[in-house]
């Protein structure tokens, strides 16, 4: 139950650590894995001090065994190691400080884990984080290189002596962490997640120059593994490990056998890369030349060709062909106007000889009414009706004289008027 306390009634340092001391006695014996950074133990008969050290995280507590539990695997436990704790926590009143008292220590031998990187393997593998199809292409020429490595160590000189050989003008950024021991992975995750924010990082080297498989632990640990497979910046491991491959080899976009090998399939040679560059000038210089003397000789094939060697030969065949055609047409069409003026003289003699106006030039006259009709027959005029005659030369007047009388048979005179 909470403790109901005030200002004014305030409960004692003692009795507080005496209450939390009451509920961690409660609490159970666990099974602890962890790595020994400490290890005080000053004589055979007295207690041993370890401290026990998450892997991956800053995280340690506190671990009193007694000399016999010790005993059993001092000569295989040392500091550094890797041990699995059968403990209960308790709590240190006086002091206020809370540590594991240890009943059984056993080492976590190779074998077991293998078995426990085997089985992470297998969970990785599932969720695709090792898939070929999810590893990006490196850049063929990066401008910026992270690199992620130990202090001063021949993995960095390594990459960048090879790296400057190849490429002299290639840039690094160098970050220095710690490659084993209980602090290797958060520091290297946190160096390869600031790498991956940097926009001028192109790409990224983890390098470790090899070791057994307890020191390549921390480059299988489930947490910077899962920070490499979510980086935006192709990754390159170089952890130098033949035989038993960590797990960041397996989600990298590209395993290195070594650093040295890393730089040299990162960045290029820029010998090779001249000789690449001289072989395709020469290439393409062949390739256009060829072009060149194709087209020499197509345009020579064409340039020979009669059209083309004496190409006024053709005007004046055609010329030729024009004036002939020229002239038939004029000697058509000039036929053609003959025979149409002629049939016009034959039709206009013939119009001419049909016409009224020849019939007046023989002698002949039209009489004709006032109002302009023809007077066809005796009876269709009157005596003393006035009349026009028309002759050869004009017309004149005339008047119906009746005076030996006409009837329906006969005729009458017609007397020439004014």
């Amino acid at each position: 139950m909470a403790l109901q306390t005030t200002a004014e009634t305030p409960v004692t340092v003692g009795k507080i650590s005496q209450l939390i001391g009451q509920w961690v006695h409660r609490l159970g014996a666990v099974w602890v894995e962890g790595q020994i950074t400490q290890l005080n133990r000053r004589s055979r008969q007295s207690w041993v001090y370890l401290t026990l050290r998450d892997p991956s995280q800053e995280v340690s507590l506190s671990v009193v065994c007694p000399p016999d539990v010790f005993d059993r695997v001092g000569d295989t436990v040392t500091q550094g190691a890797r041990v699995v704790v059968y403990a209960k926590p308790s709590w240190y009143a006086p002091r206020g400080s809370l540590s594991l008292r240890a009943t059984d220590i056993r080492p976590v031998g190779v074998g077991e884990l293998l078995v426990r990187l085997e089985q992470l393997r297998r969970t990785l593998g599932a969720e695709g984080l090792f898939d070929a199809d999810r590893k990006r292409p490196l850049p063929f020429l990066p401008q910026r290189i992270g690199l992620v490595t130990g202090r001063a160590s021949d993995a960095e000189r390594d990459v960048l002596r090879n790296a400057a050989l190849r490429w002299p003008a290639v840039r690094f950024d160098v970050r220095q962490v710690a490659v084993q021991g209980v602090h290797a992975v958060p520091q290297v995750t946190e160096a390869v997640r600031a790498l991956d924010a940097d926009p001028e990082v192109d790409l990224i080297i983890v390098a470790r120059g090899g070791g057994s498989l307890e020191d390549l632990l921390p480059f299988s640990d489930e947490g910077l593994v899962r920070a490499v497979a979510a980086c935006r910046t192709p990754v390159v491991s170089a952890i130098g490990h033949e035989r038993d491959a960590p797990l960041l080899d397996l989600v990298a976009d590209l395993r290195a056998s070594t650093p040295t090998d890393a730089a040299k399939r990162t960045v290029p040679d820029v010998g090779e890369e001249r000789e690449r560059v001289r072989a395709l000038r020469e290439r393409a210089w062949r390739v256009m030349a060829g072009f060149l003397e194709r087209e020499e000789r197509g345009l020579a094939d064409v340039c020979s060709r009669p059209a083309m060697a004496d190409p006024h030969v053709l005007l004046e065949d055609r010329e030729a062909d024009v004036a002939m055609l020229l002239g038939r047409a004029r000697r058509c069409f000039g036929h053609r106007l003959d025979r149409a003026e002629d049939d016009l003289t034959h039709t206009r003699a013939r119009v001419v000889a049909l016409s009224p106006a020849a019939t007046l030039e023989r002698g002949y006259a039209v009489l004709q009414r006032a109002d302009g009709g023809v007077v066809r027959k005796p009876a269709e005029v009157a005596s003393g009706e006035a009349l026009r005659a028309r002759v050869a030369e004009g017309e004149f007047g005339v008047t119906v004289d009746a005076a030996d009388g006409a009837d329906a048979g006969g005729a009458g005179r017609v007397c020439e008027g004014a």
